[in-house]
């Protein structure tokens, strides 16, 4: 029962880290709503397998992409010079907008994950409805930028004042609730870009921020190992969350979202959409979990 419980919430992990839905949230919510309290789900062990299984979906998904930007970045280093090479640029643009995640990420994420989540305590009732008003409120400040701000600029219009504001929606991400996805793309739809721009650079930009919260969360998980305190379930657990983030039907769904992101211009019907989806995968795998005898992990 315990490895159905972590591919659940690691296909919940693949799917809502690419829409305006608060991964994080969902993978407090849905433990909460089945009754999950098994101490492993919220190891470190786990945590670090998805994220590294969602980044290496990110990698893959725009593989084409990062090639081409880590050499424009390389190349502006050793040159000396940016310009107005917009390979250049939007790679700067995801440097700058990384440092105000970064910076939070380091400073503030123990307090707010004590703050919403405390070691071996229940979920507080106030945490719970703070995690829903945050997830209402940016759904309909989601709707506000897609219906009411001009969506003319193209990703190689961007501005550093833009990259700016972007990484500061981002870094309210660390508050549970707040969707990284969702906060950057509302940010850039307010700005002015173009829905496929705002899309675009949210889920690049997502990539060095989980790959560092991926490296920050393997150091601790090795320091663990070698002090002999990591159990033998949550090594199990590992590589059955990270597949679960990394199957390549994540990589299918990411496109058929950003295609509706693009086309649709309904923010909040994307929500309602993908609400519709994760509630499917949910059902499915609870039905599976019902039909299955407890697996007891060493």
């Amino acid at each position: 029962m315990l490895i159905v419980k972590s591919v659940i919430l690691g296909l919940i992990q693949g799917l809502t880290e690419f829409i305006p839905i608060s991964s994080s949230a969902h993978l407090i919510i849905v433990p909460w709503l089945f009754g999950w309290t098994d101490p492993v789900l919220r190891s470190l062990t786990f945590d670090v397998s998805l994220h590294l299984g969602t980044l290496l979906a990110l990698i893959v998904f725009f593989a084409s992409d990062w090639v081409r930007l880590i050499g424009a970045w390389f190349k502006s280093i050793f040159q000396f010079r940016i310009g107005a090479d917009p390979d250049r640029r939007l790679a700067w643009f995801i440097v700058i907008a990384c440092i105000p995640g970064a910076v939070v990420g380091v400073l503030l994420e123990g307090k707010i994950e004590a703050l919403f989540h405390p070691e071996g305590a229940p979920l507080a009732r106030n945490a719970m409805l703070a995690m829903a008003a945050i997830i209402a409120l940016l759904a309909v400040l989601l709707l506000l930028a897609d219906r009411l701000a001009r969506h003319e600029r193209p990703i190689g219009k961007m501005r550093w004042l833009d990259s700016v504001l972007i990484g500061l929606s981002q870094a309210l991400a660390i508050f549970p609730g707040v969707s990284r996805s969702g906060s950057t793309i509302t940010t850039g739809l307010a700005l002015g870009l173009q829905r496929e721009a705002a899309a675009r650079f949210s889920f690049l930009l997502s990539a060095p921020i989980i790959a560092g919260a991926g490296a920050k969360s393997l150091l601790d998980l090795a320091q663990s190992v070698q002090s002999g305190t990591i159990t033998g379930s949550e090594l199990t657990l590992f590589p059955i969350g990270f597949a679960a983030v990394a199957d390549p039907r994540a990589n299918a769904a990411v496109q058929t979202l950003l295609d509706e992101l693009v086309g649709s211009g309904e923010g909040l019907g994307l929500q309602v959409a993908a609400y519709r989806r994760g509630k499917l995968v949910v059902d499915a795998w609870a039905g599976i979990a019902d039909a299955c005898t407890d697996v007891r992990l060493p």
